[in-house]
């Protein structure tokens, strides 16, 4: 499982990309992704210094990915994040856990970890952005259709 942090900045991301990549504010992404605005604001701050987004201020600015949505995976993102989730460690504490000191739960943790890290590797923001545009669509309908009944 991916920790808060990444699980924000990956829904921000995605919020940005669906926003159609103009700079979108931090209160705006805030409140799209129900988040708090000064806990988002410190994950953007790390995300810029990963190159991750750009940050503008003044008029017109904002928060705008440094590149194209499809280019930017969830792997990359839990670097950026130092997400606990991809860090090799032993599921019952060991340390160091390797081949050559394998605990009981090795094979099992490194068959497991590969598929995680195949995932995040070709799970892009794109998929983010399409998965939050879903949501808010089905959000913005549901709340019509009470407002009707």
């Amino acid at each position: 499982m991916l920790s808060q942090s990444t699980a924000y900045a990956a829904s921000a991301l995605g919020c940005i990309a669906a926003m159609g990549g103009k700079p979108v504010l931090v209160k705006v992404i805030a409140e799209a992704c129900e988040m708090p605005a000064a806990y988002l604001a410190k994950i953007i701050n790390q995300l810029a210094r990963r190159k991750l987004v750009n940050t503008q201020r003044g008029v017109g600015g904002g928060v705008s990915l440094a590149r194209q949505p499809q280019e930017i995976s969830l792997l990359e993102l839990c670097v950026a994040m130092e997400d606990p989730a991809i860090q090799p460690r032993c599921m019952l504490g060991n340390d160091p856990c390797s081949h050559d000191r394998a605990c009981p739960a090795h094979d099992f943790c490194l068959m497991h970890r590969e598929k995680l890290m195949d995932f995040l590797e070709s799970t892009t923001i794109a998929d983010i952005a399409a998965f939050e545009t879903r949501r808010r669509w089905r959000a913005s309908h549901a709340a019509e259709n009470a407002a009707r009944h």
